[in-house]
């Protein structure tokens, strides 16, 4: 039996999303910064963590491998963890990344029991997947199982109602402006139970 839609669909989303790998960190480099970072003079690291200025610039230069305690008294005094110390920075400025999906211009995949309308499909790699989804089962027979993977999801209902079925919880109907967030690698399915099929926005991690 073919895979279901929903569960196919993320598994796309998530093979097309570019590998990123993190580069190995330079701790004098990194010292340097988290120390600028906080406004601090060399001398006034050497106060906060207990060590003399000259370690401290020996190991921002390259000219010193620390030990470990050395390691624990600079993360204390920065007020970090010491694995903290070797992850690169997050990225502080904004990357500018904008893409506007106008009604209807979705990407659509179909399945028997939802039409999906992907957004925002034009930026790779993201953390997100977010799709609109015209719920058609009507019964939870209509699946061939649960519908499950990993990450977390979040629905919000936009027209109609729907029932949403979860593993370990019972049904609960949603209406209009109604939400849910849940465990993705929990099973789940969504039928509509009112007359129309019911439009939902669904949001899924990919990470």
């Amino acid at each position: 039996m073919g895979e279901r839609g929903e569960t196919r669909l993320i598994r796309i989303a998530r093979e097309n999303g570019a590998e990123e790998r993190a580069e190995p960190v330079d701790l004098g480099h990194r010292l340097r910064e988290l120390r600028r970072a906080r406004g601090w003079t060399l001398e006034r690291a050497a106060s906060a963590t207990g060590l003399a200025r000259s370690t401290l610039s020996k190991i921002e230069n390259g000219q010193m491998s620390p030990t470990y305690d050395v390691l624990r008294k600079l993360a204390e005094g920065l007020e970090i963890t010491v694995p903290q110390l070797f992850t690169p920075p997050a990225q502080a400025d904004a990357t500018g990344r904008i893409l506007v999906t106008k009604a209807g211009e979705g990407l659509t995949h179909p399945t028997t029991t939802y039409e999906h309308e992907l957004l925002a499909a034009g930026i790779k790699p993201k953390k997100m997947l977010p799709y609109r989804a015209r719920i058609r089962a009507r019964s939870f027979e209509e699946f061939a199982g649960w519908v499950r993977h990993d990450g977390e999801e979040f629905l919000l209902v936009l027209t109609g109602i729907v029932r949403l079925f979860t593993e370990f919880h019972e049904p609960v109907d949603l209406r209009r402006g109604d939400s849910a967030y849940y465990d993705a690698t929990m099973g789940h399915n969504l039928i509509s139970v009112s007359t129309e099929d019911a439009t939902v926005l669904w949001v899924t991690s990919l990470e």
